[in-house]
């Protein structure tokens, strides 16, 4: 095969990357956001198990945020704007939902990787910020 045709194959999967890197950030957000709707309940008494003041409030612009930003990730509509809600609604909800420091010794261990993995989904969302075409 012809140093080309390596580069043109590259090329053509490469392009894919992208979307697929988009649909992978955009399903936590899908999931979650979905959840939120579909069990308002038991979404609610988990954020006011973590002090959220107005959870029955709050748990419906928090839905709101992961599925229209989800979505629009998916879509590669408006994705910078998306992006930027995104990590807004992250940044805080890594904070107070996954403080690891805070959490008796038999949570440490899962409230550090689920602080991680938002640190990494964070990453994520900044690597499409910066990549994408405005």
């Amino acid at each position: 095969m012809t140093t080309q045709a390596l580069k043109s194959k590259t090329v053509v999967s490469v392009d894919w990357a992208p979307l697929l890197g988009r649909i992978g950030l955009a399903l936590v957000f899908l999931w979650s956001g979905y959840t939120k709707f579909a069990y308002p309940a038991a979404n609610i008494g988990y954020m006011q198990a973590y002090g959220m003041p107005a959870a029955d409030i709050l748990i419906w612009p928090a839905a709101l945020v992961e599925v229209i930003g989800g979505a629009m990730l998916v879509l590669g509509w408006k994705t910078r704007w998306a992006v930027l809600a995104l990590i807004a609604f992250t940044i805080p909800a890594t904070f107070i939902f996954h403080a690891y420091w805070g959490v008796p010794a038999d949570q440490v261990l899962n409230q550090q990787i689920h602080f991680m993995k938002n640190l990494a989904i964070l990453g994520g969302l900044l690597s499409v910020f910066a990549h994408d075409r405005p």
